[in-house]
């Protein structure tokens, strides 16, 4: 297109690099950092003419950082449901969908809305049913894996999951937004599809919708393209903007909130009024093993369920004052929500609380966490 970027970074190795260093426009004079573009149209006579169809130099910046750090190509969409949408979009009639049990809710709507209109079948898998999921790639078109899950915290094997024989055409994708591409790289693991929420980590202020779809494969790459021009779901300049801004510290921010939330889990699974903590990062978490062997930290999410019933957990969220009781994650400050008031989300136990651990003092975000909990009983 219009600017010129590195698309090897060669010497670069560290993802902390190539943050910094990925979605510039090198050519003298141009300015240092990637700016918003705003613009719908472009003086003819180059190959950018309408930004729906061409794009803009301000999301390509950010599709190129998302998409080093996959070795991959990454197409930016307006939001992450967006992203998700667009990869449906590339099933046939007639498709068959399998979904884990434990999914974000946007998704499990998505499948829903589908299959009612009679586009696709959708069945439910347990996370960690890795044979469940090694059979059904055999005779599925879309395997849509989340892990860590949401808010279950399951880790899948992923490793054995995308290792197994698939029927052709199909497609195994990865909701990789809980873990980032920082700590796992599903491409590498063999998926098709690794897709991340740019509205959490990736922007990590609260303060914009995105969503980002990375491929290794053309003809995938070519058909979300195509599918994001049709059906319009272009991201913002100022929203790209806010999203490459915010990808140049995230490995800073990733670091100390994962680090918190380690810190965090330890003392809520021995707190009083817990009755449970999940974290991929504790020894006592189901799928622990599978966690440490193919995640390269452990997160910044925790879901915990409080002694007592609704009325407890939503006493533990007002009481809060630092920790901010907002839904969504991957944000600079902590926040907290239960799950089960969510639309979509009563199946969960009505005392789940899903804390998304923030950069704050650890110290602080736990003598609040702590002085809710006891106020609470």
């Amino acid at each position: 297109m219009g600017i010129r970027m590195d698309k090897h970074f060669t010497g670069i190795s560290s993802t902390e690099s190539l943050l910094v260093a990925a979605g510039r426009d090198r050519r003298p004079g141009a300015p240092l950092n990637m700016p918003p573009v705003l613009a719908s149209n472009f003086v003819l006579g180059t190959d950018r003419a309408y930004a729906r169809d061409d794009g803009t130099p301000t999301w390509e910046a950010l599709e190129e950082i998302v998409g080093v750090l996959e070795d991959g190509n990454s197409v930016a969409f307006a939001s992450g449901m967006a992203g998700i949408a667009a990869v449906f979009d590339q099933l046939k009639g007639g498709a068959r969908i399998v979904l884990p049990d434990d999914c974000y809710q946007g998704v499990t709507g998505l499948a829903e809305s589908g299959r009612q209109r009679g586009l696709w079948s959708v069945s439910r898998l347990a996370v960690d049913d890795t044979d469940g999921w090694t059979k059904a790639a055999a005779v599925s078109d879309l395997l849509w894996l989340e892990s860590p899950s949401n808010p279950m915290l399951v880790v899948a094997d992923l490793r054995t999951i995308c290792s197994a024989s698939r029927k052709p055409s199909a497609l195994l994708a990865v909701d990789n937004t809980f873990a980032t591409s920082l700590n796992q790289r599903p491409l590498d693991l063999g998926a098709d599809v690794s897709f991340q929420s740019a509205t959490k980590f990736i922007g990590g202020h609260s303060d914009l919708l995105a969503g980002l779809v990375t491929v290794r494969r053309n003809d995938l790459l070519g058909g979300l393209r195509k599918s994001r021009e049709l059906h319009g779901a272009t991201p913002g300049a100022l929203e790209s903007f806010l999203a490459v801004r915010g990808a140049r510290t995230m490995a800073l921010r990733l670091e100390r909130a994962q680090a918190n939330a380690m810190i965090i889990a330890e003392r809520l699974s021995a707190h009083p009024a817990v009755a449970v903590t999940r974290y991929p990062g504790l020894t006592s978490h189901p799928t622990y093993a599978i966690a440490r062997a193919q995640l390269k930290g452990y997160g910044t999410i925790i879901s915990f369920d409080v002694r007592g019933d609704a009325a407890v957990a939503d006493k533990v969220c007002s009481g809060v004052r630092l920790v901010q009781h907002a839904t969504s994650l991957g944000a600079v400050e902590s926040t907290i929500e239960r799950r089960a008031s969510i639309p979509g989300q009563q199946h969960l136990p009505p005392s789940l609380l899903r804390l998304s651990v923030g950069i704050e003092n650890a110290d602080d975000i736990w003598m609040d966490l702590d002085a809710a909990l006891r106020q609470s009983g």
